[in-house]
């Protein structure tokens, strides 16, 4: 069921969904799921980004395909720690297609993160979702996560 080549799944499948490893050639339909999640204006620079972290084992960027069209994306960083055995992962973006939400597929995608960041021997999965997206901290409560309070960030532009 798994291939694995730098500890990346390159593909699953599930009935007639399969996950695989994100391909600038879904820049196009990965831009349009990042402005659902109201992330506008990524296409200029999104194929760049793709190629650059496809290079990087500690990355995974993945896609679900369900008939040959891409429905979801999920961006993971594996991250060591100094004082901890184990690496964590942390997902930064994950977006299933608005028309389909709520039929299992983010679901899907998250067990088999959880899977990966086992074999890749993580203590943990993180991950950031702003307070305006309750439906989302809702989809994470259900699969297992909780609210670690203080969240600090500097911006720097």
């Amino acid at each position: 069921m798994y291939n694995y080549r730098n500890s990346t799944i390159l593909e699953y499948r599930i009935d007639a969904m399969q996950i695989r490893n994100m391909e600038v050639k879904d820049a196009t339909t990965v831009a349009d799921l990042l402005e659902q999640m109201g992330y506008p204006n990524t296409e200029h620079f999104l194929p760049n980004r793709i190629e650059q972290m496809s290079q990087c084992d500690r990355e995974a960027l993945l896609v679900v395909e369900e008939e040959g069209q891409v429905i979801a994306f999920i961006s993971v960083h594996f991250i060591p720690q100094i004082a901890l055995e184990g690496d964590f992962a942390r997902i930064s973006y994950f977006a299933v297609d608005q028309n389909i939400r709520s039929k299992g597929v983010g679901r899907l995608v998250e067990e088999h993160i959880t899977e990966l960041a086992n074999a890749r021997g993580c203590d943990r999965i993180e991950l950031h979702s702003h307070s305006r997206r309750a439906d989302a901290h809702r989809f994470y409560f259900r699969q297992g996560y909780e609210e670690v309070p203080k969240y600090l960030v500097k911006h720097l532009r």
